[in-house]
């Protein structure tokens, strides 16, 4: 359960990091409110996760989650770059995060 807590954790990430640009710095208070409610919960998910998994590994994986859904909602979203290097990047981040996964003892 506390994988899916850290998943949920870092979905939450992406949210917020979303709303953080639909908020314009802020300056539209719907999406700034949005925001730290997304931080809120994402920091909620993430500390629950962080009961039973190893800090490194929960926060590694968080991040991850969190790096590879801003990219991929700033290519859907906001017509960010896509070009192969990139992915690659964005590949080797998604190759670490499974890595972790697959080596943690819980």
């Amino acid at each position: 359960m506390h994988w899916v807590y850290l998943l949920i954790a870092g979905l939450f990430e992406v949210v917020w990091v979303v709303t953080m640009k639909y908020s314009e710095g802020f300056t539209k208070h719907a999406w700034t409110v949005a925001t730290v409610a997304g931080m809120v919960a994402s920091f909620v998910f993430l500390a629950r996760a962080m009961k039973v998994l190893p800090m490194g590994t929960a926060y590694a994986v968080w991040t991850g989650i969190g790096a590879v859904g801003g990219v991929v909602a700033g290519i859907v979203l906001f017509n960010e770059s896509s070009d192969w290097a990139r992915l690659a990047c964005v590949a080797m981040v998604v190759a670490g995060v499974l890595g972790l996964k697959l080596t943690s003892a819980h």
